[in-house]
């Protein structure tokens, strides 16, 4: 038995399982998925950036070829696959996906239509000056560094980042359970927002935001965001920002005109944009655009032509942002690595804290480097200047003695470190005019160690040298620049256009037509012959109604639920249609009572009734159903009662006839308007339910069918009463089914 084999622990298979997964998801979470709060950078980024520093490709240096990058990211710091790597260095070098690039890219790396980039052999990359700016400090002792993965060097766990990176270029992630997604902001509008958080530590998010009213994306567009949202979102972390295009008219000749598309939403790819809007136009989904074409160059120009002159641009580009990525919306949740290992979701402010604070530490690491470095040079300077002050000797001792080292430390109390540059200087240094100029840089950095001292000592320097920094940074990317300028532009919340069901279907004269067994179709026209049309084997006519494409279809239905089908949605006339309930979710074990059309600027007003004889009247405009499970309009009771009527209000009398065969008769102006709900008592039973009820006329009377002949009944005195009364025996003669239509 080897050694190996020996030792076997028992472990539930459950707590393995947990374990190995939750180690899985830690490294997911840290080591690759949510960015640093600190520099905005997830390790595949910290990485490649740093390997491109090692490769001294910085901003004044020639490119060299991606694929060398990629090479030296995989070896030394990434050991994961060179695509991924390389879809990181394009994603830094496009001007479209980041709002500051942290990679100058040479060649073909993709483009807004969704192009990819051209295989990395034929690309070339080096640093932008914000990327060096990233790393500034980065040999100054200011960040941690940690073994690569073969142990062979280090690399940085963090960057010293001198601006906020997650804010200024965002980020997005999927990592185990959780997400993050933070869109790009302005560097100038950042560097304001934290000068004022420098002076004022305790101010709020909404005080921050009259320096940061909003993102600031890399293809501009309009932000049509409310500022209470935007405040509610940078408060909490987490909401979204609606985004929609920049557009503007262009006249023609003879009064026409064509829209011109500038600028499009952030991560929205214009080709696939253009397709789905030629997608729609050759659908007839768009009858107010006649035609769409691409003109873009370097810049964005998409061309959209109106049917006629007539066309309101507004209403014509209302119906656009409601069909299409024309209009966008960007998630914001705020989920980042605090410190590097705990992921959590950040407020606006408490991002821009935890980046000040590493600037901070930043500086104090710094600071202290510094002095490690001028004590030591102060050392080296003491030396020389015991040296100048007693050269005769020490060339004697260097020309005489056989440990010139040991004679030199024991004679004039040198230092091991000040006796090696002693004995290693030139003798050109020994010049009258190099004794003066050790003694100024002497000075000099007696002066700078005491400035950094009182750095250390004295929080309000370090914030007021931080301060001057970010103000650094803000006048070379100030709003006044051509990098800096803002791109999104931000306007109040569009207003509820009315947009007319036009503008997204094309108006057509259609007939509908619903069979006994419910099967539904849409035949166009409506010079529609009955008899000319064919039904399913054992189906027969139903409801035949004429309409226009623009119209809906009301069903009512026994559970008191309206459904609600656009006549655009119907079927075509071949064949025999399809199953109405495939186009609703109508249980089997319920039937249709009502099926009616209804136009846009249409408003009807509708009896609905119950079996245990209870009512009210409803408005059209508020049984519209928005999905396909119904609205629930029609309350029933618990004592298994059903939806049994539902009749358009043409009339101002009510006539009800119970199973009981009792007949009442009252004005429909007592039974109530509802949006919802059970209803009042129409007729009071004392056994049975309600049969049937009807609305009429007065001045025509009531009427029923006798033996398949109209009977009319004018005078009504004897059935008058009030609403939930009992009623009394219907007249001689009435249908024994205790029906007004058998």
């Amino acid at each position: 038995m080897t050694k190996s084999a020996e030792i076997i622990n028992d472990v539930p298979f459950e707590k393995a399982l947990g374990d190995r997964y939750l180690s899985y998801a830690l490294s997911t979470i840290i080591s690759r998925s949510l960015p640093d709060v600190r520099d905005g950078l997830k390790p595949v980024h910290r990485r490649l950036i740093y390997a491109m520093q090692q490769l001294k490709l910085n901003p004044n240096t020639p490119f060299k070829k991606s694929a060398r990058v990629v090479g030296d990211v995989m070896g030394k710091f990434h050991p994961h696959g060179d695509q991924a790597i390389y879809d990181a260095l394009v994603r830094l070098a496009q001007d479209f996906s980041v709002r500051y690039p942290l990679i100058d890219g040479q060649g073909n790396f993709g483009n807004i239509d969704g192009d990819n980039a051209a295989a990395m052999r034929y690309t070339e990359a080096r640093l932008t000056e914000l990327a060096v700016m990233l790393m500034e400090g980065i040999e100054e002792n200011a960040i941690d560094f940690r073994p690569t993965y073969d142990g062979e060097a280090d690399e940085p766990l963090v960057f010293p980042a001198a601006f906020p990176n997650i804010l200024a270029n965002g980020a997005s992630g999927i990592a185990v359970g959780m997400a993050t997604s933070i869109p790009p902001h302005n560097l100038a509008e950042l560097c304001h927002a934290m000068m004022h958080m420098i002076d004022h530590p305790g101010c709020t998010v909404a005080e921050l935001m009259r320096f940061i009213p909003g993102p600031d994306f890399p293809t501009g567009g309009i932000l049509v965001e409310t500022p209470e949202s935007i405040l509610r979102s940078y408060e909490t972390g987490r909401g979204s920002f609606r985004m929609r295009a920049r557009w503007e008219t262009e006249q023609l000749k003879a009064g026409s005109f064509q829209i011109i598309v500038t600028q499009i939403p952030y991560q929205v790819s214009k080709s696939k944009l253009i397709e789905k809007i030629a997608e729609l136009l050759t659908a007839k989904k768009l009858p107010l655009l006649d035609d769409i074409r691409d003109e873009s160059a370097d810049d964005i120009r998409v061309v959209l032509v109106p049917k006629s002159r007539n066309v309101d641009p507004e209403v014509l580009m209302e119906s656009l942002f409601k069909a299409t990525d024309l209009e966008a919306r960007f998630s914001l949740n705020m989920n980042v690595l605090d410190g590097g290992r705990t992921p959590r979701v950040m407020s606006l402010k408490e991002v821009l804290k935890a980046f000040l604070t590493h600037r901070q530490e930043v500086l104090v690491r710094r600071s202290n480097h510094r002095i490690e470095h001028i004590n030591a040079r102060l050392e080296i300077l003491e030396g020389y200047l015991i040296a100048y002050l007693n050269i005769d000797e020490v060339i004697r001792i260097i020309r005489e003695e056989d440990e010139p080292k040991t004679y030199m430390v024991e004679k004039f109390g040198l230092t091991d470190n000040q006796v090696e540059a002693i004995l290693n200087m030139r003798l050109r240094a020994l010049r009258k005019l190099q004794e003066i100029e050790i003694r100024k840089e002497h000075e000099d950095l007696c002066k700078e160690r005491e400035d950094l001292y009182k750095l250390l000592a004295t929080e309000s320097l370090q914030w007021k040298r931080i301060k001057a920094d970010i103000k650094s940074i803000e006048k070379k990317y100030s709003l006044d620049t051509v990098s800096g300028k803002r791109r999104t532009t931000l306007e109040e919340a569009p207003s509820a256009i009315v947009i007319p069901i036009e503008a997204v279907i094309e108006r057509e004269d259609v007939t509908v037509v619903c069979s006994q067994m419910g099967w539904i179709r849409c035949i166009k026209g409506h010079a529609v012959n009955p008899d000319d049309i064919k039904y399913k084997e054992g189906d027969s006519m139903g409801t035949i109604i004429q309409a226009e494409t623009t119209d809906k279809i009301l069903i009512f239905a026994t559970n008191g639920k309206f459904y609600t089908i656009g006549v655009d949605k119907l079927p075509g006339g071949r064949g025999h249609g399809e199953p109405i309930r495939m186009m609703i979710e109508l249980d089997n074990t319920e039937e249709m009572l009502n099926l009616c059309v209804i136009k846009p600027d249409q408003n009807k007003q509708f009896l609905l009734t119950s079996s245990d004889s209870r009512g009210f009247i409803v408005n059209s405009d508020d049984v519209i159903a928005q999905t396909r499970q119904g609205k629930q309009v029609m309350t029933l009771g618990d004592e298994g009662a059903k939806a049994l009527s539902c009749m358009e209000v043409t009339g101002d009398m009510v006539a009800c006839i119970g199973e009981n065969r009792k007949l009442l008769v009252f004005p429909i102006a007592d039974v109530p308007s509802l949006s919802r709900g059970r209803g009042v008592i129409l007729q009071k039973y004392r056994q049975g339910n309600l049969s049937d009820i009807k609305i009429f006329k007065a001045e025509e009377g009531l009427s029923w069918i006798r033996n398949g002949k109209k009977v009319t009944e004018k005078d009504l005195l004897m059935w008058k009463g009030r609403r939930a009364t009992l009623g009394r025996l219907a007249p001689i003669g009435f249908p024994r089914s205790n029906k007004f239509e058998a």
